[in-house]
Protein backbone atom coordinates (compact mmCIF):
# COMPACT_ATOMS: atom_id res chain seq x y z
CA UNK A 1 0.00 0.00 0.00
CA UNK A 2 1.06 3.64 -1.02
CA UNK A 3 2.28 5.86 2.20
CA UNK A 4 -0.35 8.18 3.69
CA UNK A 5 1.44 11.20 4.28
CA UNK A 6 5.01 13.06 3.47
CA UNK A 7 5.77 12.64 7.07
CA UNK A 8 6.81 8.92 6.62
CA UNK A 9 9.66 9.61 4.14
CA UNK A 10 11.32 11.44 7.14
CA UNK A 11 12.35 8.80 9.21
CA UNK A 12 14.16 7.24 6.89
CA UNK A 13 15.88 9.67 5.09
CA UNK A 14 17.29 11.08 8.33
CA UNK A 15 18.41 8.16 9.35
CA UNK A 16 20.11 7.85 6.04
CA UNK A 17 22.09 10.99 6.35
CA UNK A 18 22.79 10.49 9.34
CA UNK A 19 24.35 7.12 8.88
CA UNK A 20 26.83 8.91 6.21
CA UNK A 21 27.60 11.55 8.90
CA UNK A 22 25.40 14.37 8.76
CA UNK A 23 23.13 16.45 11.40
CA UNK A 24 20.02 16.50 10.42
CA UNK A 25 17.14 19.09 11.86
CA UNK A 26 13.44 19.36 9.86
CA UNK A 27 11.33 22.20 8.69
CA UNK A 28 14.41 24.76 8.62
CA UNK A 29 13.55 27.94 6.73
CA UNK A 30 10.63 26.07 5.00
CA UNK A 31 12.83 23.42 4.27
CA UNK A 32 11.66 20.07 4.90
CA UNK A 33 14.84 18.43 5.76
CA UNK A 34 18.66 20.41 6.29
CA UNK A 35 21.45 18.81 7.18
CA UNK A 36 25.06 19.60 7.76
CA UNK A 37 28.35 17.76 8.30
CA UNK A 38 28.91 16.56 11.91
CA UNK A 39 31.28 18.88 13.66
CA UNK A 40 31.75 20.58 10.23
CA UNK A 41 29.88 23.92 10.63
CA UNK A 42 31.04 25.51 7.42
CA UNK A 43 30.42 22.07 5.24
CA UNK A 44 27.92 21.99 2.43
CA UNK A 45 24.52 21.96 3.43
CA UNK A 46 22.18 19.21 2.31
CA UNK A 47 18.21 20.28 1.59
CA UNK A 48 15.59 17.59 1.13
CA UNK A 49 12.28 18.22 0.18
CA UNK A 50 9.88 15.24 0.81
CA UNK A 51 6.97 14.23 -0.93
CA UNK A 52 4.68 11.11 -1.44
CA UNK A 53 4.91 11.54 -5.46
CA UNK A 54 7.00 13.28 -7.79
CA UNK A 55 5.11 15.94 -8.78
CA UNK A 56 5.35 19.96 -10.21
CA UNK A 57 4.93 21.05 -6.50
CA UNK A 58 8.42 19.20 -5.81
CA UNK A 59 10.29 19.83 -8.29
CA UNK A 60 9.61 24.15 -8.02
CA UNK A 61 10.47 23.53 -4.17
CA UNK A 62 14.12 22.00 -5.21
CA UNK A 63 14.75 24.50 -7.04
CA UNK A 64 14.01 27.47 -4.69
CA UNK A 65 16.36 25.29 -2.65
CA UNK A 66 19.13 25.63 -5.08
CA UNK A 67 19.89 29.09 -4.03
CA UNK A 68 20.82 27.91 -0.64
CA UNK A 69 23.26 24.80 -1.68
CA UNK A 70 24.02 22.63 -4.41
CA UNK A 71 23.12 19.61 -2.37
CA UNK A 72 19.34 19.74 -3.01
CA UNK A 73 17.32 16.56 -2.91
CA UNK A 74 13.71 15.66 -3.62
CA UNK A 75 12.63 12.16 -1.87
CA UNK A 76 9.92 10.10 -2.55
CA UNK A 77 8.14 6.86 -2.69
CA UNK A 78 10.17 4.59 -4.78
CA UNK A 79 8.55 1.30 -5.70
CA UNK A 80 10.62 -1.06 -7.83
CA UNK A 81 7.80 -3.14 -9.72
CA UNK A 82 5.98 0.76 -11.07
CA UNK A 83 9.87 2.18 -11.72
CA UNK A 84 10.49 0.15 -14.30
CA UNK A 85 8.18 2.18 -17.31
CA UNK A 86 9.49 5.20 -19.11
CA UNK A 87 7.95 7.90 -16.79
CA UNK A 88 10.72 7.04 -14.34
CA UNK A 89 13.19 7.84 -16.47
CA UNK A 90 11.86 10.90 -17.87
CA UNK A 91 11.71 11.87 -13.67
CA UNK A 92 15.06 11.25 -13.86
CA UNK A 93 16.26 12.51 -16.94
CA UNK A 94 14.24 15.76 -15.94
CA UNK A 95 16.06 15.97 -12.01
CA UNK A 96 19.43 15.55 -14.29
CA UNK A 97 19.20 18.15 -16.46
CA UNK A 98 17.76 20.64 -13.38
CA UNK A 99 20.48 19.84 -11.06
CA UNK A 100 18.51 18.07 -8.84
CA UNK A 101 19.44 15.04 -7.02
CA UNK A 102 16.48 12.25 -6.53
CA UNK A 103 16.04 9.93 -3.17
CA UNK A 104 13.76 6.89 -3.46
CA UNK A 105 12.19 5.56 -0.13
CA UNK A 106 10.98 2.02 -0.32
CA UNK A 107 8.66 0.48 2.76
CA UNK A 108 7.94 -3.10 3.29
CA UNK A 109 6.06 -5.01 5.22
CA UNK A 110 8.44 -6.60 7.62
CA UNK A 111 11.49 -4.51 7.48
CA UNK A 112 13.13 -1.17 7.88
CA UNK A 113 12.51 1.08 4.97
CA UNK A 114 15.48 1.07 2.54
CA UNK A 115 16.73 4.23 0.66
CA UNK A 116 18.41 4.53 -2.31
CA UNK A 117 20.19 7.73 -4.65
CA UNK A 118 18.55 7.45 -7.74
CA UNK A 119 20.21 10.78 -9.07
CA UNK A 120 22.58 12.98 -7.39
CA UNK A 121 22.45 16.67 -7.52
CA UNK A 122 24.95 18.22 -10.09
CA UNK A 123 26.10 15.06 -10.92
CA UNK A 124 29.25 17.17 -13.19
CA UNK A 125 30.13 19.30 -10.48
CA UNK A 126 28.32 22.34 -11.30
CA UNK A 127 27.19 24.76 -9.07
CA UNK A 128 23.73 26.75 -8.61
CA UNK A 129 23.69 29.99 -11.18
CA UNK A 130 23.30 31.95 -7.70
CA UNK A 131 23.56 31.23 -4.31
CA UNK A 132 21.50 33.69 -1.52
CA UNK A 133 24.15 34.29 1.21
CA UNK A 134 21.90 35.84 3.35
CA UNK A 135 19.71 33.10 3.34
CA UNK A 136 22.17 30.54 3.36
CA UNK A 137 23.45 32.58 6.63
CA UNK A 138 20.08 32.68 7.81
CA UNK A 139 19.40 28.92 7.25
CA UNK A 140 22.90 27.72 8.67
CA UNK A 141 22.74 29.79 12.39
CA UNK A 142 18.68 28.88 12.77
CA UNK A 143 19.95 25.38 12.17
CA UNK A 144 22.41 25.71 15.11
CA UNK A 145 20.58 27.09 17.61
CA UNK A 146 18.21 24.67 17.58
CA UNK A 147 19.09 22.49 20.77
CA UNK A 148 17.56 19.50 18.74
CA UNK A 149 14.91 17.80 15.94
CA UNK A 150 12.04 18.39 17.52
CA UNK A 151 9.00 18.88 14.41
CA UNK A 152 9.17 16.11 11.31
CA UNK A 153 9.13 16.55 8.19
CA UNK A 154 6.97 17.37 5.66
CA UNK A 155 4.57 18.09 8.58
CA UNK A 156 1.65 20.63 8.15
CA UNK A 157 -0.83 22.53 10.13
CA UNK A 158 1.15 21.99 13.61
CA UNK A 159 2.89 24.52 15.38
CA UNK A 160 6.74 23.97 14.58
CA UNK A 161 9.75 24.56 17.43
CA UNK A 162 12.06 27.07 15.82
CA UNK A 163 14.78 28.76 17.55
CA UNK A 164 12.85 31.66 18.03
CA UNK A 165 10.35 29.54 20.07
CA UNK A 166 12.94 27.76 21.78
CA UNK A 167 14.26 31.31 23.46
CA UNK A 168 11.21 31.90 24.56
CA UNK A 169 10.86 28.81 26.20
CA UNK A 170 14.19 29.07 28.20
CA UNK A 171 12.53 32.53 29.24
CA UNK A 172 9.35 31.59 30.35
CA UNK A 173 10.64 28.35 31.39
CA UNK A 174 13.51 30.85 33.84
CA UNK A 175 9.99 32.89 34.93
CA UNK A 176 8.35 30.01 36.19
CA UNK A 177 11.48 28.77 38.12
CA UNK A 178 12.20 32.55 39.62
CA UNK A 179 9.50 34.72 39.46
CA UNK A 180 9.21 37.80 37.82
CA UNK A 181 12.44 39.10 36.32
CA UNK A 182 13.77 42.18 34.47
CA UNK A 183 15.07 41.82 31.06
CA UNK A 184 18.87 41.82 31.87
CA UNK A 185 18.26 39.28 34.58
CA UNK A 186 16.66 36.92 31.77
CA UNK A 187 19.60 37.99 29.81
CA UNK A 188 22.05 36.31 32.03
CA UNK A 189 20.53 33.64 32.93
CA UNK A 190 19.37 32.16 29.78
CA UNK A 191 22.09 33.35 27.64
CA UNK A 192 19.87 35.07 25.09
CA UNK A 193 20.68 38.35 23.87
CA UNK A 194 17.55 38.79 22.41
CA UNK A 195 15.22 38.83 25.93
CA UNK A 196 14.44 41.92 25.89
CA UNK A 197 12.59 41.90 22.13
CA UNK A 198 10.98 38.66 22.63
CA UNK A 199 9.32 40.44 26.01
CA UNK A 200 8.51 43.28 23.92
CA UNK A 201 6.83 41.18 20.74
CA UNK A 202 5.40 38.70 22.76
CA UNK A 203 4.49 36.74 20.39
CA UNK A 204 2.99 33.74 21.97
CA UNK A 205 1.47 35.88 24.67
CA UNK A 206 3.38 33.69 27.68
CA UNK A 207 4.77 37.24 28.81
CA UNK A 208 2.96 40.07 30.61
CA UNK A 209 4.75 43.49 31.92
CA UNK A 210 4.08 43.50 36.04
CA UNK A 211 5.80 46.95 36.27
CA UNK A 212 8.34 49.37 34.08
CA UNK A 213 11.37 46.87 33.25
CA UNK A 214 9.73 43.43 35.41
CA UNK A 215 8.27 40.82 33.26
CA UNK A 216 5.95 38.09 34.43
CA UNK A 217 4.76 35.00 33.09
CA UNK A 218 0.98 34.35 31.55
CA UNK A 219 -1.33 31.12 32.01
CA UNK A 220 -0.86 30.80 28.60
CA UNK A 221 3.13 30.86 29.37
CA UNK A 222 2.24 28.34 31.46
CA UNK A 223 0.48 26.20 29.47
CA UNK A 224 3.13 26.61 26.75
CA UNK A 225 5.96 25.09 28.80
CA UNK A 226 3.28 21.66 29.60
CA UNK A 227 3.00 21.56 25.77
CA UNK A 228 7.01 21.98 24.50
CA UNK A 229 7.77 20.52 28.19
CA UNK A 230 10.15 17.91 26.01
CA UNK A 231 11.97 20.80 24.28
CA UNK A 232 12.40 22.76 27.61
CA UNK A 233 14.19 19.67 29.10
CA UNK A 234 16.45 19.23 26.12
CA UNK A 235 17.01 22.38 26.21
CA UNK A 236 18.30 22.71 29.59
CA UNK A 237 20.81 19.68 29.60
CA UNK A 238 23.04 21.62 27.05
CA UNK A 239 25.10 24.52 27.65
CA UNK A 240 23.86 28.08 26.82
CA UNK A 241 25.60 29.12 23.54
CA UNK A 242 25.61 32.43 22.21
CA UNK A 243 23.45 34.10 19.24
CA UNK A 244 25.56 33.78 16.32
CA UNK A 245 25.97 32.30 12.75
CA UNK A 246 27.83 29.43 12.45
Amino acid sequence: MPIRHETELYAPVKRFLEERGYTVKSEVNGCDLVAYPTGDAAGEPVIVELKRTFQLGLVLQAMKRQSLTASVYAAVEYRKRAASGGRWRDILELCRRLGIGLLGVTFYSKKKPFVEVLCEPYAAGLPPKSLSKLKRARMAQEFAERSGDYNVGGATRVKLVTAYREKALAIAQCLAEHGPLSPRELRERTGSSKAAAILQRNVYGWFRRIERGVYGLTESGQAGLKEFAEVVTTSQTRSTSPDKVF
